[in-house]
């Protein structure tokens, strides 16, 4: 199949997956265009059957507008790509503007070349930029268009079908994946260069938005700082940065809390984490928190969205409520204090990973395209 997939290509969960899709479907011999403004930050190097289509935003040809119209823009770039390149399908990530370019685009073609759309909900763009009142609408009418709609979670199927009243849609649930050949436990963990000799290694990945609640994730580690040593390792960057910075300053403890900025490569820091912190307000499914377990690190999070259908509270990780610093840093110390329960949530962690196999996963996606495309 020619499969052309547009995503964000930014640091975060909907891109790093659209982007590992497309990875492994090239891999399976398909042939996979990536439409969007930016290369996917996943991308690296030179992929067979993988190309990459840049939308030009660029403003000066249009002094009438004082914003690039993107979505425009987008539209018509898979247009031409669908076109020239003869594509099957246009598989879109993230509701808003994605699936509504995907129409767009449809439409253009429908005389000249039919295509189908496939629309892949991932989160925020549901529970938060969807239900907005602007935008509202839009995203009801793109979800209701779109040819097929995936959900990374059955907690993300039941808000959408909460929220917009798509009682009709078949809305398929095939949830994130991981690729067990990248994300493996090392044996024996090697901390070297990560942390001081003795110390417990903490990490939190994320784009540092509100939902992520960073300030939770210093204030866990703080409390554990001060039963052990420990080092903390938080990778990203985004908006609520400074916010995190500040509050390990006001804590005492950023001598031990490490901010190492966005990194395309994390499965090595994840390999030499003892625990993965992931206290967010809501997350669809969590798709670094599957990672970490696959490297073998339990996870200590929220009992919130779709993380209880990846972690088992007590057997591969830690859920405790929203905004349950002490409990999650009171848990967290107990587990770390002892190693042979460590050793047995480890374990079982990278078990329920095996779960979310890629090898597993990948085909739901390509039945459906078939299923789409008969």
């Amino acid at each position: 199949m020619k499969i052309g997939i547009t995503c964000y290509p930014t640091y975060g969960g909907s891109g790093a997956l659209a982007t590992e899709l497309g990875i492994a479907l090239a891999h399976r011999g398909h042939d996979v265009h990536f439409i969007t403004y930016a290369a996917p930050f996943r991308l690296r190097g030179y992929t067979e059957r993988v190309w990459f289509h840049e939308v030009d935003t660029r403003l000066g040809r249009y002094p009438l507008f004082d914003h690039f119209p993107y979505t425009l823009a987008l539209a018509s770039k898979q247009h031409e790509v669908a076109l020239r390149e003869k594509l099957d399908l246009l598989h879109v990530h993230y509701a808003i503007p994605h699936a509504t370019t995907a129409y767009l685009a449809r439409e253009m073609l429908r005389k000249e070349h039919p295509i189908k759309v496939l629309t892949t909900l991932h989160g925020t763009d549901i529970t938060l930029v969807g239900q907005e009142a602007s935008f509202y609408a839009m995203t009801r009418f793109s979800i209701e268009q779109s040819d097929g709609v995936t959900a990374v979670s059955a907690y993300l199927k039941d808000e959408t079908v909460r929220a917009f009243g798509c009682n009709e849609c078949d809305i398929r649930v095939i949830p994130n994946f991981v690729n067990l050949e990248t994300y493996q436990p090392a044996e024996p963990k090697d901390c070297t260069g990560v942390a001081p000799e003795g110390h417990k290694v903490l990490v939190h990945i994320s784009n540092f938005r509100e939902v992520k609640r960073v300030r939770d994730v210093i204030r866990i580690f703080s409390r554990v700082r001060s039963a052990m040593p420990a080092t903390l390792l938080m990778v990203g960057d985004g908006p609520d940065r400074e916010e995190a910075e500040r509050e390990a300053r006001d804590l005492g403890v950023e001598r031990d809390v490490r901010f190492v900025g966005r990194l395309d490569e994390v499965a090595t820091l994840l390999q030499a984490a003892d625990l993965f912190l992931l206290p967010s307000q809501s997350e669809s499914f969590g798709l670094a928190a599957l990672e970490a377990m696959a490297s073998g690190a339990p996870v200590v999070a929220t009992r919130a969205g779709g993380l209880p259908e990846v972690i088992t509270d007590g057997v591969s990780g830690i859920l405790e409520p929203v905004g349950s610093v002490e409990a999650m840093a009171r848990r967290a110390v107990e587990v770390l204090r002892d190693p042979a329960r460590h050793q047995q949530m480890r374990a079982a962690a990278i078990s329920a990973a095996r779960e979310f196999d890629e090898n597993r996963i990948v085909p739901m996606y390509e039945s459906l395209y078939e299923e789409l495309l008969a």
